[in-house]
């Protein structure tokens, strides 16, 4: 999800739009314009409180007549005829659905709707007595959508759409409008013949009388109300390219292309060639395409940014056929509409994986590099956005908030891929991904339904075959991030031994500490390297090591897999097993050098120390050391990278002992 309601001219929108540059990154793309919306969140509460849900939506039909709102002066208005097909989940009276007083007026109620009352922004229908626990029943609801703008149907120019997430579906039809009631749907809509229209699921039939078009698209697989759309133009372009499955190449799924003159053929067919390798990567990753159909419908300006993942009919801005976005947008077919989030605390399940998706997608086409580009695109995001909450909100659930906060870039989406990309670390690539694929081939609990986030962390314990519980305590359920303090310490025990201590811990105070398996790279003098890794579990934490080469630097996270995190390094230290006996200054490593060099030195007394850096004429131009030091043996860094080529003198000073030797910088 990621597009936003509109609140100024269309005139200002189209010069936005025109304007606009378009992000490298999909999910920046998507959510940009809903954080700058000044618009009241549609999910406003009314007075009343939220109705009891005592009931299963089996299936949504709609019959529209659609056929005036594509002729000027292109009005708002329509009517409709709503069959509701429901499981009762207890015994009860009533059918309490959302329907938004000031779009909707409800004129009849049939089948087992007996009667009914609307206020409050709630229609409640009065249902039969005698049904019992189990018992099926269908409503039928006689309703008209009033000449309003509610940012939810558009309607202008010969276009129509919708735009519902997270709970525009009720200013349109009536229904129960949260994420978790997941029904199939059927919709009929009249429309001039020259109108194109496109919906969710198959195109059952369409049948024309005159210059009137009937259009019958059917679901066959659940969906949220959210997801529900329209998606229709006079004159609209149509492409389709087909997909071959995976489990049957003799059978394809059809990708529908609609988009409007004037827009980049260019952009649009590279998209055209891409979704086909794009539906077969994710299809391998996360299992086959779950839908009969999917597609992408280009909008007019009033849907001005980013895109919007209808279930198999994703809605995007006017000639918005950028690779990322689509990749972004594609990978909530997955994750978002195939699994959808239970409830709005639960929206990372949705926005954070298709922005990890769109990572993996960019891995794919461009390495490992172009991926992890990506990520730490997101990390630096979060860190310098980071709201101070965390990502899972527990009273979302029941009280959404406005769409500014729920849809936070740097919270859902950026720190929600890169939760993502630490678990994957955590877990190593093999189960990561096993761990997915059994979480998306769940059909006894996700697939094609609805999860909270304890349901993931749960599935992804059981995959992983390990308790996972800690990990999302402090990523998800936590805010903010680790600091971290970390140095190390070099011991000279004889000429081929080496004790190396390693410490690391954790300075944050406004959250709990982060648990996590650390890797350090070691450096030693003859140029090799070695990793080491272990679980930092405990603050203040110290690794000892006994090496058999000298090791001369300690790199903490060298891949930067902790991404969201601030690290810094303390003083290192190096020292011999007793206090040297004389006073003794070694010649720097390397020598010559470009750069930066070590030079490493012996204090036989507590004593102040100065370590002074001087050109050919005698002139002191730089000073690297300048404290007191205890007995004992030390390495100190020198970074000339400020000086020119040439030789230089190097002299340390240690109470009454001094001593000068020369050093070649060459660069």
């Amino acid at each position: 999800m990621k597009k936003f309601k509109i609140i100024f001219s269309l005139f200002i929108l189209a010069a936005l739009c025109t304007a606009q540059s378009i992000p490298e990154s999909g999910s920046e793309y998507c959510s940009q314009k809903r954080m700058k919306t000044s618009l009241q969140s549609l999910s406003k509460k009314s007075s009343a409180a939220p109705p009891t849900h005592s009931f299963d939506v089996l299936h949504y039909s709609l019959e529209l007549d659609l056929y005036k709102n594509f002729l000027s002066p292109y009005p708002h208005s329509f009517s409709g005829i709503e069959t509701i097909t429901f499981r009762i989940g207890s015994p009860f009276s009533q059918l309490s659905l959302h329907a938004v007083n000031s779009s909707i007026v409800v004129e009849s109620v049939g089948g087992a709707g007996k009667s009914f009352s609307h206020a409050d922004d709630i229609l409640r229908v009065f249902i039969d007595t005698g049904y019992k626990f189990g018992d099926t029943a269908t409503v039928v609801i006689n309703y008209r959508h009033l000449n309003v703008e509610d940012y939810a149907f558009y309607a202008s120019g010969g276009f129509v759409f919708t735009d519902c997430e997270p709970e525009g579906a009720r200013y349109w039809f009536p229904c129960w409008d949260m994420p978790y009631d997941k029904a199939t749907t059927e919709i009929q809509a009249k429309v001039p013949s020259s109108v194109l229209l496109g919906s969710n699921g198959r195109l059952a039939e369409t049948t024309q009388s005159g210059d009137t078009l009937w259009y019958h698209w059917i679901s066959r697989d659940p969906m949220a109300t959210y997801l529900v759309s329209l998606a229709a133009k006079v004159n609209y372009n149509l492409d389709i390219v087909y997909w071959k499955k995976l489990s049957n190449p003799n059978d394809s799924i059809p990708i529908y292309f609609y988009w409007n003159a004037g827009e980049s053929i260019a952009n649009l067919n590279h998209i055209k060639d891409i979704i086909l390798p794009m539906t077969t990567y994710f299809s391998e990753l996360f299992g086959e395409h779950p839908f009969e159909k999917n597609g992408f419908a280009s909008l007019n300006n009033l849907f001005a940014w980013g895109g919007m993942e209808n279930q198999t009919l994703t809605s995007i801005c006017p000639n918005c056929w950028n690779e990322g976005l689509i990749a972004h947008e594609f990978g909530h077919q997955w994750f978002g509409d195939m699994i959808t989030c239970a409830t709005w605390a639960d929206v990372w399940l949705n926005e954070g994986f298709a922005t990890y998706l769109e990572a993996l997608w960019d891995g794919y086409t461009g390495g490992y590099s172009r991926y992890k580009a990506d990520i730490l695109q997101d990390a630096n995001n979060y860190l310098a956005n980071n709201p101070g909450r965390p990502i899972y909100n527990p009273s979302w659930s029941n009280d959404t908030p406005p769409t500014n906060i729920l849809f936070n870039t740097a919270m859902t989406y950026n720190k929600g891929a890169c939760v993502l990309h630490m678990l994957r670390y955590t877990l190593g690539d093999s189960l990561f991904f096993h761990a997915l694929k059994s979480y998306t081939a769940d059909t006894v609990n996700f697939k094609y339904k609805a999860a909270t986030t304890n349901d993931f962390v749960d599935k992804i314990s059981e995959a992983a075959g390990q308790n996972m519980q800690w990990f999302f305590d402090q990523w998800i359920f936590s805010p903010n991030h680790p600091l971290y303090q970390y140095s190390f310490s070099i011991q000279r025990n004889n000429n081929f031994a080496w004790s190396a201590s390693f410490n690391i811990k954790q300075t944050q105070t406004n959250t709990v500490f982060f648990t996590m398996p650390v890797e350090v790279k070691i450096l030693f003098t003859d140029g090799t390297d070695s990793l080491i890794r272990f679980m930092n579990n405990q603050n203040n934490q110290t690794v000892t090591l006994q090496l058999t080469k000298e090791p001369k630097n300690f790199i903490f996270d060298p891949n930067n897999n902790i991404v969201l995190k601030k690290a810094t390094l303390l003083a290192a230290e190096e020292h011999l097993s007793s206090t040297p006996r004389q006073f003794q200054l070694e010649q720097n490593y390397p020598n010559p050098f470009n750069g930066s060099t070590h030079v490493r030195y012996s204090i036989p007394e507590n004593s102040f120390v100065s370590l002074d850096v001087y050109d050919m004429l005698g002139r002191k131009v730089k000073e690297v050391i300048s404290q007191f030091h205890s007995a004992g043996t030390y390495t100190a860094g020198i970074d000339a990278s400020s000086l020119t080529s040439g030789t230089y003198y190097y002299t340390l000073t240690a109470g009454k002992f001094s001593t000068t030797k020369k050093f070649v910088l060459v660069k």
